[in-house]
């Protein structure tokens, strides 16, 4: 079943329920149906969709405090590049809420609770191996299990230190499957990082707690374990580091009850036994990665109850589980029943989450030959050929853009192994010294033992292997037997062939074997990502099952002659005459400016009062509180309280806040903004004073008169106040086109033009791509390109809707034969925004003018219907000019 229409692009929106991904149950079978529908998620979706639209009621004020913090306020964090406006992706956010509300509201801790969400019918008590609190959290590869991790542990961890009751722990174990995992969370949890790096801890002061000063932890990794007190550790090891081994007989079992848990010595000791020093924390969660694994036949499920066990001789028992995977299944295919929140991969790669896999069309299948041969080279060098054609066209094209392409070889044994690396060395003289070998074992793993490498060999190995999407790595292919399992997680595959018999009994699922190429390079970039999937005719089909879950698979042509796959890149081509082609704009200081500071200076007593009539609702209307969105007045959310209940205010008010805040697009004050909507609605808003203690009031600011008139004064006096037009400018600085920067663009209809700079000029739509080809053919220009993020040349203005601040990007900047430089708004369906950009931009060409003489800039508007409707095309600029509308010149 293909995803619902109404399902959002943004994966920061939050999802409705209604609209998730669901297989359909016309044609499912009962086997399909256990493989693809957690039977769980459904009822858990809605229970945590109305707690959240009420606020988080009934949670602990830590756990409410937390989630407002994570997921109700705008982060500004510092990067590489600068400051950005922080968000988790919905899904990171569901995953947490989900856990959170089982374990704190709805007190769903045992599998006879978690059976109340079964919406199935088909789930009992003995489908659950374990006895304490577990939840599996599915999200598809690439959709970050490392950031709900950390943000699950914070929780756990405050939730101990400030609630009195709390059952939770100070103490993490986080759990990798393999060397590779644990070398990657390492990088994010060594020293405690990531709750740092990312806005995991409040300030100190927020909610009366010193959060950042509380969050006392230490972290010890594998065998290098300094001091254990009883609380703030987090152990990040392997699962087999935890492993009791011989000392769980009943012997040892009877003296650590009576006698206490065996002392533990020298823990600074490079080779401290980790198992004993988890065991003697009084409390603990668990956080289990590439969770999989556990399963109850598996070494690591039996370790999870060996744990808990030990824990209970002490009077406590573990007190949570979190499993995070992206593919919770068992060895027939079946979902784990534990599974309590689903993001599953169609939606990710709905969402840009993730790459977009793609297979070449029947066509290029077609030619694809399997020669009759013992040599396991000369069989399929067809597809060893064409996957180096298509990781070729993919490296020349990103490399454009600073970003590495790895090519990903799987075969069926390491003697093949080693023969195709050698052959593509000494066919490919790219790839000569730059194929790195990997040996695993049959489930995935790196062998550390059969090839015979020393263990500085193989730590080498490991480092490359994790550092290749670096220029600093030599290496630019990959070839493995079966497929590099969990843990190995770069972002610059682009290309994967797969030269496997692959079967379902195998137990390698099918994300898994493409979940290597799935991770994003370009992350927060309007781009759709691409990953060439091609093999051998068995593997395709092993990879084609995916679909049962939704995920449509794109197909292309492949091979010479066919445009290569994922973005492309638009940039200076330097063979061109860089001098003649090139232009230069003035960049202006702005004009209309949004002055931050003066946001606390708005007189509350000043303030418009629209007294609108308070209406009288039944107790049964009260407890039905709605949201709507104030440009479309569609319901955002509605909370229905139990009875008896009384909404809390203040989310009431914060709601508020946060929709100005996002509309007006301001950045902090949302503390001052708060306190100043508590006095307007209590005193101004209503034709009488209120108190938002009262339901009926609460219920009065649902309706979309209120709401408007609230929003109309508030944003109003906000832009009074704060928007400024100083009424001059003058040149800061200079845009030079040849000084552009490789732009990464989705794949789109390009021209090749002789008079831009560009190496191509991309079009939005046709009737870009018409004005573009127009600006090539006429005789008065002697360049031009069109405008791009990368080029810098926005103008800033004031929107109709609210009198927000924006920036906008005029499409084509022309340079005629005498000089004058023309800014040309091309538009086809037209908004409330178009006449103010262009009174605007007629503005900005005339500062710019004055500024920069002896320079002329002009200023022209073409309406797609003024273009289409002329007789008599244009094809000069000057006829244009007399055609379209102008500045006054």
């Amino acid at each position: 079943m293909p995803l619902n229409p109404a399902f959002p692009a943004d994966p920061y929106a939050i999802l409705s329920p209604d609209v998730r991904w669901y297989p359909g149950d016309e044609t499912l079978g009962d086997m399909l149906r256990e493989q693809l529908i957690p039977p769980l998620v459904d009822k858990v979706r809605r229970g945590v969709a109305g707690w959240r639209a009420a606020g988080y009621a009934g949670a602990s004020e830590t756990t409410r405090a937390l989630l407002r913090w994570w997921f109700e306020r705008e982060h500004v964090v510092y990067g590489e590049a600068g400051p950005f406006i922080w968000q988790w992706y919905f899904a990171q956010r569901e995953a947490v809420e989900s856990a959170v509300w089982l374990y704190e509201v709805a007190k769903a801790r045992d599998p006879l609770s978690l059976l109340a969400y079964d919406s199935t019918g088909a789930v009992s008590a003995g489908m659950f191996d374990e006895d304490w609190t577990r939840y599996v959290l599915k999200l598809a590869t690439g959709a970050g299990k490392t950031k709900v991790a950390s943000l699950l542990i914070a929780w756990s961890y405050f939730h101990k230190l400030y609630e009195a009751e709390s059952t939770l722990s100070t103490n993490t174990l986080l759990v990798a499957p393999n060397i590779i995992v644990l070398d990657r969370l390492r990088v994010d949890f060594d020293g405690a990082r990531v709750f740092y790096s990312d806005p995991v801890l409040p300030p100190n002061g927020y909610e009366g707690r010193d959060w950042t000063a509380d969050f006392q932890l230490t972290v010890h990794v594998q065998d290098d374990v300094g001091h254990v007190a009883p609380r703030g550790n987090l152990f990040l090891t392997n699962v087999h580091r935890v492993d009791e081994g011989a000392r769980a007989t009943p012997e040892w079992d009877l003296r650590e009850q009576f006698l206490g848990a065996k002392p533990v010595a020298k823990t600074t000791d490079s080779k401290a036994d980790l198992g004993i020093i988890v065991r003697s924390v009084p409390d603990l969660i668990v956080v289990n990665d590439e969770a999989h694994h556990v399963r109850a036949e598996t070494a690591w499920f039996r370790q999870m109850a060996e744990l808990d066990a030990g824990l209970r001789r002490r009077g406590s028992g573990l007190s949570a589980q979190f499993d995070l995977t992206a593919t919770p299944k068992h060895n027939n295919g079946a979902i784990f029943v534990q599974t309590v929140s689903d993001y599953p991969l169609v939606e990710a790669i709905a969402q840009s989450v993730v790459k977009t896999p793609v297979l070449p069309d029947a066509a290029s299948r077609a030619r694809l030959t399997v020669r009759q041969s013992d040599d396991f080279v000369e069989m399929y060098q067809d597809h060893l050929d064409l996957g180096v054609l298509e990781w070729k066209r993919t490296f020349a094209e990103l490399e454009k853009a600073g970003k590495k392409s790895v090519l990903f070889v799987m075969t069926d044994d390491t003697a093949n192994c080693d023969r195709v690396a050698g052959w593509l060395e000494a066919r490919y003289s790219e790839l000569k010294g730059k194929v790195l070998v990997i040996h695993t074992k049959s489930n995935g793993e790196i062998i550390e033992t059969a090839t015979g490498k020393a263990k500085a060999e193989l730590d080498e190995l490991r480092k490359q292997s994790r550092e290749i999407d670096s220029w600093d790595s030599p290496y630019l292919a990959v070839v493995s037997v079966m497929v590099l399992r969990e843990g190995w997680d770069v972002r610059n595959v682009t290309t994967i062939v797969g030269l496997r018999p692959f079967k379902a009994p195998s137990n390698i699922l099918p994300e898994q074997t493409i979940g290597r190429g799935l991770r994003r390079m370009f992350f927060g970039r309007d781009v759709k990502e691409q990953v060439s999937v091609l093999g051998t005719e068995r593997f395709l089909e092993f990879v084609e099952t995916i679909k049962n879950e939704g995920v449509e698979l794109e197909r292309r042509p492949m091979g010479e002659g066919t445009k290569p796959a994922g973005p492309m890149v638009v940039e200076v081509d330097r063979d061109k005459d860089v001098a003649a082609l090139d232009i230069e704009l003035p960049k202006l200081k702005p004009r209309i400016e949004r002055q931050f500071y003066r946001f606390e200076e708005i007189d509350d007593a000043s303030l418009p009062a629209p007294r609108v009539p308070l209406r009288e609702f039944s107790e049964a209307e009260q407890r039905e509180i709605v949201f709507r969105d104030i440009h479309t007045d569609e319901v955002s959310h509605t909370t229905r309280l139990d009875a008896g209940a009384v909404a809390d205010w203040r989310n009431v008010v914060g709601w508020f806040a946060k929709s100005i805040k996002d509309d007006l697009r301001l950045v902090g004050g949302y503390d001052v903004l708060f306190g100043k909507l508590v006095r307007f609605i209590e005193d101004g808003l209503f034709d009488r004073k209120v108190s938002l203690d009262d339901p009926n009031v609460l219920r009065n600011l649902s309706e979309t008169g209120v709401t408007r008139a609230l929003f109309d004064t508030m944003k109003g006096a906000i832009n009074r106040l704060t928007v400024h037009d100083s009424g001059d400018t003058h040149v800061i600085d200079r845009i030079k086109l040849s000084a552009t920067r490789p732009q990464v663009t989705k794949r789109r209809d390009v021209i090749e033009a002789t008079k831009s700079l560009m190496n191509k000029v991309a079009g939005d739509n046709a009737f870009e791509l018409a004005f573009a080809r127009f600006l090539e053919a006429a005789a008065d220009v002697q360049a031009f390109y069109k405008n791009t993020e990368a080029t810098g040349f926005t103008v800033e203005y004031q929107s109709a809707g609210g009198g927000i601040v924006r920036d906008y990007r005029p499409d084509f900047i022309a340079r005629a034969m005498d000089g004058t430089v023309w800014v040309v708004e091309t538009k086809g369906r037209e908004d409330l925004d178009d006449p103010r950009k262009w009174e605007r931009l007629k503005l900005w060409c005339a500062d710019a003018s004055r500024q920069d003489a002896p320079r002329r800039y002009r200023a022209m508007f073409v309406r797609q219907e003024a273009w289409d409707s002329r007789l008599n095309p244009v094809h000069t600029l000057a006829e244009a000019a007399s055609a379209f509308d102008t500045d006054e010149g």
